[in-house]
């Protein structure tokens, strides 16, 4: 009965020391893609589409450790310079989706300080 246990213990190590590690960060292509949707309500205002909401809690339920929420922060920023977005319509955004970010979303943010 001993030796049936030991046999389960090696098999059960063997599993998990063989499965593929499951570690995806997050992307600056995810948060693209998460918040296409956003492009036209944070360059010039108006409405904000359901989609983008959802891509808003997408990313932000995505995001569950500091290095993730770090480059959340840097793409944002890189965003922002890229298709120049409004920093107003930027920082009021989280509050028109009814989620909560925990830092200040600017291009003056300092992501490397963004700790959780």
């Amino acid at each position: 009965m001993a030796s049936l246990k030991v046999a389960c213990v090696v098999l059960m190590c063997m599993a998990v020391m063989s499965a593929p590690m499951m570690v995806q960060a997050v992307s600056c292509n995810d948060v693209s893609v998460n918040l296409a949707p956003c492009l036209s309500y944070l360059m010039q205002g108006g409405d904000v589409p359901e989609s983008c909401c959802s891509g808003v809690r997408n990313i932000l339920g995505s995001a569950s450790t500091t290095f993730d929420k770090q480059t959340v922060c840097k793409c944002l920023q890189q965003a922002a310079n890229n298709y120049g977005i409004n920093d107003e319509y930027a920082q009021a955004l989280p509050a028109r989706c009814n989620v909560s970010v925990p830092y200040k979303i600017s291009r003056s943010t300092n992501c490397d300080s963004i700790k959780f």
